[in-house]
């Protein structure tokens, strides 16, 4: 079960829509304390910053795709993880560490090389996307 009092990796994302990589990261993420928030950007129609504007997955989309991504792995949204919609957060400022660490998770170019541009082009070449 979920525990909110427990340490908790966040990941904080777009997820337009999720993918391998993102599973990846999650994969690493829960590794480091066993349960995993996800938070959701808010961007759905609109920019999400400098050359964010493709947003086309609403918040129920995202949801349903970050789920059945993790359930493959046999990983269970309640238990494992939590998402939590947040506004369009394109800053993150800190005044000072107080018990959290900020990491960049580095993988090999099989990971680093997918991209959530060219899969909402696929989609939307095989009519799967508007």
């Amino acid at each position: 079960m979920f525990n909110w009092k427990n340490p908790t990796v966040q990941m904080l994302g777009r997820w337009q829509p999720w993918h391998d990589g993102h599973q990846a990261l999650f994969k690493r993420c829960i590794e480091k304390t066993g349960q995993v928030v996800i938070q959701v950007r808010d961007v759905q129609g609109s920019s999400g910053g400098i050359n964010q504007d493709d947003n086309p997955f609403d918040w129920d989309d995202v949801c349903k795709n970050i789920e059945a991504g993790l359930l493959k792995d046999g990983f269970k949204r309640g238990f494992d993880y939590e998402i939590m919609l947040v506004p369009n957060i394109v800053n993150i400022s800190y005044g000072r560490g107080v018990g959290y660490v900020f990491e960049e998770e580095v993988f090999d170019d099989s990971i680093t090389s997918i991209s959530a541009t060219k899969i909402r082009k696929k989609l939307r070449d095989e009519g799967k996307l508007k």
